[in-house]
């Protein structure tokens, strides 16, 4: 049987530890969140998530949604737990308070979905989709759009859904149809074909917000003729009200590998009534903003699976008996030993664990700058935190997804054959997080993004923000014993992404397809040394305090991490320094 608890432990040891709880509720707005009240929070959040969501995870994978005459249900159970996630006031974790959200943190609210997701990935996607919308109307919508919608999706009493997909026209976005006719009264008709929709329709709530990208008539070819629609399942009146439903449906839902409590659906607007959001024909600039919070929500994901995956193989391998150690019998009387004696099974679990627990580490190190972008006094601080969301966010998402995903099929190679059959839960944390590595734009463009749009414009400028501060924190330890054997290995990793990021520089003027031939390898090898700093930040708390079981453990964790994971930047490099070649050379009629 599957098994999964929050771990709040590690939870309070990242946000007042690794990353200094003090100076962060120093942020304008955060005083009143002191470690009792996050804490309170999170032990709340795991309780639902535990006890209300996790029960729901294989029951909803196997009943799945279901249409009936344009309707979609949604899994037994799904509606009345969203109903108590909505009375808990989750929804409106990070929402201002002017909208009647809480206004906490996001390195607390990235918890609360890792959380969400470990337990029941199908469920958090529906909550998750409604947070991008309110942050793309928070940003870019008029305030007449601000009055009439964002309460509403704070509270959760209506949610939001993302309509970019068109059947011919998937990260292309410049190939969409869909079109918005103005109406004359401010208003456009907005008629297309959306395919891929998360949460787009379903039963848990009244009201459906959806933000639609579509072309004006007048719109130049490409994506800059693109523009953005709010476009509501019900029409609003006053005192929101709902009036009449819009001319827009669902007309299948996905047959999904995984995640089939998410309702993924094919969407028709057939002059639906559609409200311009920001400005004609900058529809991406906008919906960039919701992509990019549903990009940190998707990279979360992946580390969910990673530890519910993790939490399952570890308690099946303290139980399961098969064979013995090598040598000397761990417990001769018994008729023989866990599967924990064995090398190869630590590795998997070792691995499982330092890929959650680094990820964990990564994603609340970009939450941490990004409530800094937003609140920080010093308009320099908040640019600079800004750089460093931009840098890292195409990282935490294809890094975190593809983690997600190798600890979940670590996690079923644990368990073995008992890994392979449905009863305990590993064969489906596989299928759910193999999406997480392709929607929100697939893992090869966010590898891209990184390089072609962070990286190599300004000569490395975005990259500084993440060099300069391992760097330093590198040299100011660089004669501390202690921390020998974990600074040299990060000083390493440093050097050969340096190396890296010059050769590219170098080369790509001359060849553009240096750029795609590196992208993949050049994220992952940016995300070991991220990490290889992070776990050297960690390393350091916990020498001297190897009494305690946390801190002991966590040493141990790092020196795996340092010895058997981040060797894999010297082959990553390797590849980089290649160059595009071997990628390029076999003829298109070969394939």
């Amino acid at each position: 049987m599957p098994v999964y608890a929050a771990p709040l432990r590690d939870y309070r040891f990242c946000l007042e530890e690794v990353f200094d709880g003090e100076a962060h509720r120093a942020l304008p707005g955060f005083a009143d969140f002191t470690p009792d009240v996050t804490t309170a929070a999170l032990e709340e959040a795991a309780k639902f998530c535990q006890q209300v969501i996790f029960p729901l995870n294989r029951s909803g994978d196997e009943e799945g949604c279901v249409l009936e005459n344009g309707v979609v249900r949604t899994p037994t159970g799904f509606k009345e737990a969203y109903a108590l996630f909505r009375d808990g006031g989750w929804p409106a974790l990070t929402c201002a308070p002017e909208d009647g959200g809480q206004g906490m943190p996001h390195m607390v609210n990235v918890l609360v979905e890792e959380m969400a997701g470990s337990a029941n990935l199908s469920f958090c996607l529906y909550p998750g989709l409604t947070r991008g919308a309110y942050v793309a109307l928070k940003r870019f919508g008029t305030p007449e759009q601000q009055a009439l919608y964002l309460a509403k999706l704070a509270s959760g009493e209506w949610t939001g859904s993302m309509c970019l997909t068109e059947p011919q026209a998937g990260t292309d976005l410049g190939l969409i149809r869909t079109v918005a006719t103005p109406q004359g009264d401010g208003s456009h008709a907005v008629t297309g074909t959306k395919m891929f929709i998360s949460a787009g329709e379903h039963d848990l709530t009244p009201n459906i917000v959806y933000l639609v990208l579509a072309r004006l008539p007048d719109a130049p070819k490409g994506t800059r003729g693109i523009s953005l629609f709010v476009v509501p399942k019900f029409l609003v009146g006053e005192g929101h009200r709902l009036g009449a439903r819009n001319a827009v449906s669902c007309s299948a839902i996905e047959h999904k590998m995984g995640i089939k409590g998410s309702a993924t659906c094919v969407m028709n607007f057939d002059g639906a009534a559609g409200w311009l959001v920001g400005e004609p024909h900058q529809g991406l600039k906008a919906m960039f903003a919701m992509m990019n919070a549903e990009r940190i929500a998707v990279a979360v994901q992946g580390l969910a699976i990673a530890e519910a995956s993790y939490q399952t193989a570890a308690a099946y391998a303290r139980e399961r008996r098969q064979g013995r150690r090598a040598g000397t019998p761990a417990e001769p009387q018994a008729a023989a030993d866990t599967i924990l004696v064995h090398p190869d099974v630590r590795r998997m679990l070792l691995t499982q664990r330092a890929l959650a627990e680094g990820c964990r580490m990564l994603a609340l190190w970009v939450a941490e700058a990004l409530d800094i972008s937003e609140r920080h006094t010093l308009p320099a601080e908040r640019a600079r935190a800004a750089d460093f969301v931009a840098l890292m966010t195409p990282v935490l998402k294809a890094f975190l997804t593809d983690s997600g995903s190798e600890a979940a099929n670590l996690g079923l190679q644990v368990l073995g054959g008992h890994g392979y059959v449905r009863d305990n839960g590993q064969e489906q944390l596989v299928r759910d997080v193999r999406v997480t590595q392709i929607y929100e734009g697939t893992n090869g463009v966010q590898a891209m993004d990184l390089l072609a749009r962070k990286v190599l414009p300004e000569n490395g400028r975005l990259l500084d923000t993440f060099r300069d501060e391992a760097r330093a924190f590198a040299a100011a330890h660089r004669n501390d014993s202690r921390l020998a054997e974990f600074i040299r290995p990060l000083a390493e990793a440093l050097d050969l992404l340096d190396r890296a990021t010059a050769t590219v520089l170098a080369r790509a003027p001359g060849n553009p397809d240096e750029i795609g031939a590196a992208a993949t390898a050049y994220l992952r090898l940016l995300a070991l040394a991220a990490l290889a700093y992070l776990w050297t930040r960690a390393a350091k708390l916990a020498l001297g305090r190897e009494g305690d079981d946390f801190y002991k453990a966590k040493l141990a964790t790092t020196r795996f991490f340092m010895q058997r994971l981040l060797p894999e930047t010297l082959t990553l490099h390797a590849a980089i320094m290649a160059g595009a070649a071997a990628v390029m050379e076999l003829d298109p009629a070969a394939f």
